[in-house]
């Protein structure tokens, strides 16, 4: 069986709704990524597969990979699996790759809030079972597993210490494609007090609740993606593999708690390939909520040490479909820096209690 890898990664600077890229349609946000991705390929991409949810519709892979000047003969496939839809994306490419169907893909994904002709989100779940808007989703995670404000706060303090430490670094320097000479995420263009900012938040959703506007992720515009290989053939093109495909595990939970949903994806990923949460090195799990990261870190025996240890969406948002390839991303230059990885996880919880977990080991 073929084995598939990751050679190349970039995400676009994440800019706020009606922010960076109020006028950028969505095609015009990802096709400079692909079109840079496409180099040193040879044309040798069979498949662009691209993660979209919030419109404006139709097949976004192919009107993109038309704007980015990729050959006429590489389709484009665009998929919907609300927040999970860029890691689902890579997924399918790596699964493709492993199969043999192909060689090379470039997969990820992207949003356009502020040009979406959508007023409404999508539903994720039938009324009577339940259809909570995410918010009041991370409050039912919150109450169901006994999350507190303090824990949730004192996570979102970590994670924008995290970010600001990794951008004054320098850290996320190699991750980003300017787009429209934007080189700096839009929410670190000001650094706030967020521990006075915590502390003085309200409930969003709830009275009396523990989900707050500066313990969650703001809504954002960001594209992202990577090309998956086939080892032989990125060797071949003196392309040098860093992460290399292990396997992926997709599950579901009630519609009420999608933040928990990785969990059990996470459990039936390592019990399958026989490893526990020790073996893994790095995990990146998404920052919608804090709530939901607190409540899986907890459930799973996950330290903080091994958590998103560069940051993440809470503090530099969540541009939805690009958030789990941005995921991916940031394990592929993170273990490019350390010398220790063998083995790093990646997962994300979307809309309708689906959660996506996907493996890969270190290429040293």
């Amino acid at each position: 069986m073929s084995e598939a890898v990751i050679v190349k990664a970039k995400r676009t600077a994440i800019g706020r709704e009606n922010g960076y890229f109020k006028n950028v349609e969505v095609q015009n946000l990802l096709a400079p990524l692909l079109k840079h991705l496409n180099e040193e390929l040879d044309h040798h991409v069979d498949d662009v597969i691209i993660g979209n949810i919030v419109g404006p519709g139709g097949n976004i892979a192919r009107l993109s990979s038309l704007q980015a000047g990729l050959p006429f003969q590489v389709p484009g496939l665009t998929i919907d699996r609300q927040c999970s839809a860029g890691l689902e994306a890579i997924r399918i490419a790596c699964c493709l790759v492993k199969a043999g169907a192909g060689d090379c893909y470039i997969a990820g994904g992207v949003e356009s809030v502020s040009t979406s002709p959508f007023e409404k989100r999508a539903q994720f779940s039938p009324h009577e079972i339940g259809d909570p808007d995410m918010g009041m989703a991370a409050e039912y995670v919150a109450n169901k597993f006994q999350i507190t404000r303090e824990e949730q706060d004192a996570y979102a303090s970590l994670s924008y210490q995290r970010t600001w430490d990794a951008f004054e670094k320098g850290i996320y320097e190699p991750e980003i494609l300017p787009i429209e000479e934007h080189t700096i995420d839009e929410e670190l263009l000001r650094k706030r007090d967020i521990n006075r900012i915590l502390l003085k938040a309200n409930p969003t959703f709830v009275k009396n609740g523990t989900v707050t506007a500066a313990n969650s992720c703001s809504i954002n515009d960001g594209a992202c993606a990577v090309v998956v290989m086939n080892e032989d053939k990125a060797r071949s093109l003196s392309l040098q593999p860093i992460l290399r495909f292990v396997d992926s595990q997709v599950s579901g939970v009630h519609p009420l708690y999608p933040g928990i949903a990785p969990v059990s994806a996470i459990r039936n990923l390592l019990e399958k390939r026989k490893l526990d949460i020790n073996d893994i090195d790095l995990f990146e799990i998404n920052e919608a909520f804090a709530s939901k990261v607190v409540a899986c870190a907890k459930e799973l025996d996950i330290p903080y040490e091994k958590l998103n240890t560069r940051g993440g969406s809470i503090a530099l948002g969540h541009p939805y479909s690009a958030s789990g390839s941005i995921l991916i991303t940031r394990l592929f230059y993170e273990v490019k820096r350390r010398q220790d990885c063998k083995y790093v996880l990646a997962a994300i919880g979307s809309g309708g209690g689906v959660g996506l977990a996907m493996l890969f080991e270190v290429i040293a």
